[in-house]
Parts: structure tokens; C-alpha cells; sequence
């Protein structure tokens, strides 16, 4: 079905691009095709350019710099009985 749509709208899209340009002879087709192709490479570097200029505009948020801070672990304190590098077995008897 869409494959169907697709080629309905290209037929139309060339059937009235050929009545268009169809009349027009030869010279004045290459002189409109020339002047098509100047306004858009010109608009293409206007665009270029424009984007380039623009690209460190104040138009957005600021960044905000802040300085790296030390990570703060939940279990600094727990850290000694559970570090894995450090295997201790203690072992409690019950002597009385």
C-alpha cells in the first residue's frame, strides 16, 4: 500500500515537472537551473556560516563550573571489618 503511494506521488511530482519545465527551451533551462544552483549553494553558506558564528552566542543556560569534591562513602566507618583486601578471621569462644 505505501509502496503503491510512493509511486503515485513520484508520478505526480515528474508529470508536473515536465509540463512545468517542458515549455521552456534549452537555453532558458540551464539558465534557470544555473541561478537555482547559486541560490542555494548561497543559502547553504549563509546557513553555514550563520550556525558558525552563532555557536558560542549567550542564547542558552550558562554552564556551571563547579570544583571535583572528595566522594563521601556511607560506610567509612564500616569500611576497616568489610574491606575485601584485608582477610582477618575472628573468632569468638565463649569461655567461662
Amino acid at each position: 500500500m505505501t509502496e503503491k503511494l510512493i509511486d503515485k506521488v513520484s508520478d505526480w511530482w515528474e508529470d508536473s515537472l515536465r509540463s512545468l519545465f517542458g515549455r521552456l527551451t534549452p537555453d532558458r533551462r540551464v539558465i534557470l537551473i544555473v541561478i537555482m544552483l547559486i541560490s542555494f549553494s548561497g543559502l547553504s553558506v549563509f546557513m553555514t556560516f550563520s550556525s558558525v558564528y552563532n555557536l558560542g552566542k549567550d542564547r542558552g543556560e550558562k554552564m556551571q563550573m563547579e570544583n571535583i569534591s572528595r566522594l563521601q562513602l556511607e560506610l567509612k566507618k564500616l569500611r576497616p571489618k568489610t574491606d575485601s583486601l584485608k582477610l582477618q578471621k575472628i573468632l569468638q569462644y565463649d569461655r567461662e
